[in-house]
């Protein structure tokens, strides 16, 4: 066969699940183990190839980037949405009389438990506040 060109032998030490899948592949293809380990790593060095992995790489990084941006807003508002609760109850609650405060005191333990395990309810199986929020907005832009 004068038009062939003589391939060049090398050794490659492959990890025995790498090697059974493999050896699992070819036999699937009924193609020889060389031939399949050597496609794989024409692709892999093809400059195509690498282009679309980066290209997918690139196009994965900016959907995290959109992702954490959402993230960065949501973590934003609920923060300004807590201060503005915090002050405007520490600004309309009048402080209790001592009799009183050790009985709110008493009380307040019991209604903390209560909104512990409503909140570990709602996070279970509830829809979250800010997909109620932004249901309400899209009703109200109807």
């Amino acid at each position: 066969m004068p038009g062939r060109k003589k391939k060049t032998q090398i050794s490659v030490y492959l990890d025995s699940d790498v090697m059974t899948m493999l050896a699992d592949y070819a036999a699937c293809r009924e193609r020889s183990q060389s031939m399949i380990a050597e496609a794989a790593i024409a692709s892999f060095l093809s400059p195509d190839d690498v282009e679309r992995r980066e290209a997918l790489i690139a196009k994965r990084l900016d959907q995290l980037d959109r992702r954490l941006a959402r993230l960065e807003r949501d973590v934003g508002i609920s923060i300004e949405t807590l201060a503005i609760f915090i002050r405007f109850w520490l600004a309309t609650t009048p402080a209790l009389p001592e009799p009183a405060a050790q009985a709110a005191r008493a009380k307040a333990g019991e209604r903390y438990e209560a909104f512990i395990t409503a909140l570990g309810r709602r996070l279970a199986k509830g829809p979250k506040l800010r997909q109620e929020v932004s249901e309400d907005i899209a009703l109200d832009d109807e």
